[in-house]
């Protein structure tokens, strides 16, 4: 048996072997695939300077979608909101359940929810009557940072804004009305964490408690092979159901932020 696999195998290499040049041979012509020529030019560009300054405002509204992810994250309440919702996720062991889309998802409207007043003002006083050619575009992006930088310092502990004024070694030089948004931005970031780390550390502590209670009592049965998580979290659940857990952390998140 073995010798007939061994000789088949000879054969088919000696094949292989012998027709290699019709398997790569060039293709013909008639085979030959015609790429289409790409021209990118200047040419033909309009006389007309309200053009290119149509040109140019498509090419900032194109930037600001491709920032705006980023703003969405780190300029609003999203932060703080996204981190307590995983930290409630973790303390009571669920793993996977709620997923985060669900999460990433409440925390969008959440987020939607708390900033809407903010919108409203940059909308009346910097988007419309910009649109509307009433205030140029330096007035427009003067307005819209006021009613966000008043929100973020508002959130914002004063320890992280002095650190990074003494870190950008002007100190004595602004103040809360011109603080500059270079300064603002990350002393709101690492504050929304440290506020979010916070109310995770409270979420904490209930739920431990039940860990800790649940380990005992296996403990003392002598149940040592049998994980305190797997019988902890129904108890969890049940708690988290009889508080009206979610009606609790959402309203607990919102007026967190002086709505």
């Amino acid at each position: 048996m073995k010798k007939k696999n061994v000789i088949f195998l000879m054969v088919f290499l000696i094949c292989i072997f012998c027709f290699r040049s019709r398997i790569y041979a060039a293709p013909t012509t008639s085979q030959t695939l015609n790429v289409p020529k790409i021209n990118m030019s200047v040419d033909n560009s309009p006389s007309n300077p309200t053009d290119f300054v149509d040109d140019i405002k498509l090419l900032g509204v194109l930037t600001v979608l491709t920032l705006l992810p980023s703003i969405a994250v780190m300029m609003t309440s999203f932060t703080r909101i996204i981190v307590v919702l995983g930290f409630l996720r973790n303390a009571m062991g669920t793993q996977q359940s709620p997923p985060n889309q669900v999460l990433v998802g409440l925390a969008l409207f959440l987020t939607m929810f708390i900033m809407m007043p903010t919108y409203n003002t940059i909308n009346k006083d910097a988007i419309q009557p910009y649109l509307n050619k009433q205030i140029t575009q330096q007035e427009a992006y003067t307005r819209l940072k006021k009613p966000l930088r008043q929100f973020m310092e508002k959130q914002t502990y004063k320890k992280d804004s002095n650190l990074f004024i003494e870190l950008d070694k002007s100190k004595g030089k602004y103040t809360t009305e011109n603080m500059p948004m270079h300064i603002v931005i990350p002393a709101f970031i690492i504050s929304e964490l440290k506020t979010a780390f916070t109310i995770g550390f409270l979420l904490y502590i209930p739920f431990l408690i039940i860990d800790l209670v649940v380990a005992s009592i296996l403990m003392s049965m002598g149940m040592m092979m049998l994980p305190p998580a797997m019988v902890s979290m129904p108890f969890k659940l049940l708690l988290f159901v009889m508080v009206d857990g979610w009606y609790m952390v959402v309203k607990s998140l919102v007026l967190s932020f002086g709505r």
